[in-house]
């Protein structure tokens, strides 16, 4: 008879499998299309709740040369192309290329238009804000599925251990900046 510990353990061990199993296929779907809904509303005139902040910005870092409808077609291309790499795993980096090339420009409301994206300055965020905040998210999303484009991945404790097997040790990495 199994004590609820073993039970337990055996469960918890099924689940990280299971999350390190499809994590990064999720994780990389899932991103793709927050990346083409978005990329899509701004297609059509009036649909993205962020269309009027992100003509302005291009609007301030271009000088005013390109027009906001121009503009919002390529920034709405920009984003379906990286929705659509990240979807379907075609292409990462390049993908990968556009979204870290897009995130400084979606960052720079935050210095061009403070009154826009603060209540109160540098805490209390708008909801304009708060969009550009969660984009650290994103890259950070960005960073992790970039990691697998030499055919990397996650792997469990236990993943590692049968695979290694008896034949060798299983030594813990080091982390780096802990001072170990």
């Amino acid at each position: 008879m199994t004590s609820f510990q073993d039970r337990f353990d055996s469960l918890d061990r099924g689940i990280t499998e299971w999350m390190a199993h499809w994590g990064l296929l999720l994780l990389r779907i899932s991103v793709g299309i927050i990346f083409f809904w978005f990329g899509l509303l701004k297609f059509f005139p009036g649909f993205s709740p962020a269309e009027t902040l992100a003509t302005s910005t291009i609007q301030v870092m271009t000088g005013g040369l390109v027009e906001p409808r121009h503009a919002l077609i390529v920034l709405a291309t920009w984003e379906c192309l990286i929705g659509l790499g990240l979807i379907l795993g075609k292409a990462l980096r390049a993908t990968l290329l556009l979204l870290f090339l897009q995130m400084p420009g979606t960052v720079s409301p935050m210095f061009l238009f403070p009154e826009l994206t603060f209540q109160q300055i540098p805490f209390v965020l708008t909801i304009e804000g708060q969009y550009i905040v969660k984009n650290l998210v994103l890259v950070s999303a960005g960073i992790v599925i970039g990691a697998t484009v030499r055919g990397g991945g996650l792997v469990t404790q236990s993943t590692v251990t049968q695979r290694v097997g008896s034949e060798s040790e299983i030594r813990p990495r080091k982390d780096r900046g802990n001072g170990s």
